[in-house]
């Protein structure tokens, strides 16, 4: 089983504010995140999730392709699949740095857990308008 990390989206309103950051950082079909230090289960995460935290709730995940650092060898850089995707919203408290999520404890893929069409137009609406569908 895959292990996963968790992490802030910090400055990120909304699932398109990062949508538009993580564009803006991909390059090569990969997406880079820079981060203070590399994690000490960084091998586990490989092929894994990192599962991006906004307004409380964890609402989007990318896989994690690898782990380098900066060219000054200051900052670690989390390699990632490009493509945001989408997970069923799941409470989580605002942390620095990361966590480790096991592979049992994370959300499934938006769309997965049931069909979405069957909400109610209201609520669809409210939804989108926070990024979440």
């Amino acid at each position: 089983m895959a292990l996963h990390i968790t992490k802030v989206a910090v400055g990120c309103s909304s699932l398109e504010v990062l949508r538009e950051r993580i564009a803006a950082h991909a390059e090569n079909a990969v997406a880079r995140v820079h981060t203070r230090f590399k994690p000490k289960r960084a091998d586990a995460l490989i092929g894994g999730s990192l599962y991006w935290i906004i307004a409380s709730k964890l609402v989007a995940r990318q896989r994690i392709i690898g782990f380098g650092e900066t060219a000054d060898g200051r900052k670690c850089v989390i390699q990632l699949d490009p493509e945001l995707i989408p997970v069923t919203p799941q409470p989580r408290r605002i942390h620095q740095g990361w966590r480790y999520l096991e592979a049992v404890d994370a959300p499934a893929d938006f769309g997965e857990s049931g069909d979405i069409s069957a909400l109610p137009p209201a609520m669809a609406g409210e939804l989108a308008s926070l990024g979440l569908i």
